[in-house]
C-alpha cells in the first residue's frame, strides 16, 4: 500500500506545482513558452520532495545535482538544435535529431568532469 500512497502524494504535489508554474507561465510571452514551466519542473520537484522524504536529503541532493547537470546538457542540445534550424535552415525534426549527440556528449563530459568518482 505504500506504493499507492507515494503515487497519490506524487500526483498531488505534481498537480499543485504544475498549477503554480502554469500560472507563472501565463506571465511570459509568447504563450507557447508557458508550456516549459508545466511538466518537467513539476515532476522533478515532486520526485525530489518524495526522495527527500523516503531516502533522505543526502540522496535527494545527489538527485538534484544530477538533474541540474542534465538541464545544462539539455540547454546545449536546444542551443545546437536551434542553430541548425535558424542558420542551416533545417526542419525541426531533422535538426533536433542531428543535435541529439550533443546532448549525450554534454552529459558524458559533465559526468566525467564533475561527478565521476564522487558517488
Amino acid at each position: 500500500m505504500r506504493g499507492m500512497g507515494e503515487f497519490l502524494l506524487r500526483f498531488v504535489i505534481g498537480g499543485v506545482v504544475v498549477s503554480l508554474l502554469a500560472a507563472l507561465g501565463d506571465v511570459f510571452k509568447p504563450k507557447s513558452f508557458a508550456g516549459l514551466f508545466g511538466a518537467a519542473p513539476s515532476v522533478a520537484l515532486a520526485t525530489l520532495a518524495l526522495t527527500a522524504i523516503s531516502k533522505g536529503v543526502t540522496y535527494s541532493g545527489i538527485e538534484a545535482r544530477s538533474m541540474c547537470l542534465g538541464a545544462v546538457a539539455l540547454g546545449a542540445y536546444a542551443f545546437v538544435g536551434a542553430f541548425f534550424v535558424k542558420k542551416l535552415q533545417l526542419q525541426a525534426l531533422p535538426a533536433m535529431l542531428a543535435a541529439m549527440p550533443i546532448w549525450f556528449m554534454a552529459v558524458l563530459i559533465l559526468y566525467f568532469a564533475l561527478l565521476a568518482g564522487k558517488n
